[in-house]
């Protein structure tokens, strides 16, 4: 239930919607799994939990949606290895060469013959909607996860207007200025981790890990040029976090006090999971704006 990224979209223009439109949206593309020659499924599943129904669950202002995606695993080494054998068998069979053209039709051939033997891979994406402010939040650092999630909610709801969020300041120079002045926003806290990178392509990269950051060392490489791409941040000893320049935030730790909160409502697993769910959106509801602001607000 409680996210670990958080990759954020905009959302211009409100989707004119409340939580049982969208779940009704959403019905029209169900999880269904793979077919036996079927490389790839995603479809919506129940948002709390598998026990129940509803694809959007809401609580308050917020709602949850999860979108189940299946794929086939096949190595492109099993692939390989079978082409290969059949190319063999041709050149033994009919002395012959088999040309680019024909190697490129046995492996459409071997890919759809080993398809349905297969393992099977299943993983879900959720994400966070909080329409009233037009924000969508994926629980996950990927970008092409993130836009799985996007393009099938595009699907079901017809249009989608999702963008990525760009602040006043630059964020890399922003988290760089932080470190050499040792000046954080109120509320921040440095943590022990941080990547610089050197601009350009061949530029070199530092990796600090487990050590202090408001330090001379640290200071000379960006005094040196470097700028901060992560950044390891504490927030109000209530979350923990490693924020990316792409506003990004990866590896995201709620405090023991919030993720135990209700504990007491234990004789009732999805209330438990709704309870935590609000507390959750709440308090990243208020994380994110006090980011915001330390990079100087959005573009208009």
């Amino acid at each position: 239930m409680w996210f670990r990224n958080l990759r954020a979209y905009r959302l211009p223009e409100r989707l004119g919607l409340d939580a049982e439109a969208m779940a009704q949206r959403l019905e029209s593309r169900p999880f269904t799994p793979c077919r036996p020659a079927q490389p790839l499924s995603a479809g919506w599943v129940a948002a709390l939990d598998d026990s129940v129904e509803s694809l959007v669950h809401a609580a308050g202002p917020y709602w949850l949606l999860r979108l189940k995606r299946e794929e086939k695993l096949l190595p492109s080494s099993v692939i390989r290895d079978e082409v290969g054998s059949r190319v063999l068998q041709i050149q033994t069979a009919e002395a012959r060469k088999v040309h680019r053209k024909e190697r490129l039709q046995l492996t459409d051939e071997v890919t759809q013959d080993l398809m349905p033997r297969a393992f099977t891979r299943a993983r879900s994406i959720e994400a966070m909607v909080f329409e009233k402010d037009g924000w969508l939040w994926v629980n996950n650092a990927s970008a092409p996860r993130a836009e799985d999630l996007l393009s099938a909610l595009r699907e079901a709801l017809g249009s989608l207007p999702a963008v990525l969020p760009v602040t006043r300041k630059n964020p890399a120079a922003v988290m760089s200025e932080w470190l050499l002045h040792d000046q954080l926003p109120e509320g921040f806290e440095l943590g022990t981790e941080a990547d610089l990178v050197e601009p350009g392509e061949e530029g070199g990269v530092v990796r600090a890990r487990s050590m202090l950051l408001d330090c001379d060392e640290i200071r000379a490489h960006i005094e040196s040029g470097k700028q901060v791409q992560r950044l390891a941040l504490a927030w109000q000893g209530r979350l923990e976090f490693v924020l990316g320049a792409d506003l990004v935030i990866r590896r995201l730790k709620f405090a023991e006090a919030l993720t135990t909160a209700h504990d007491d409502i234990n004789e009732d697993p999805l209330a438990r999971r709704d309870a935590d769910f609000l507390l959750m959106s709440e308090t990243l509801a208020e994380l994110w704006p006090a980011l915001l602001q330390a990079f100087g607000g959005l573009e208009a």
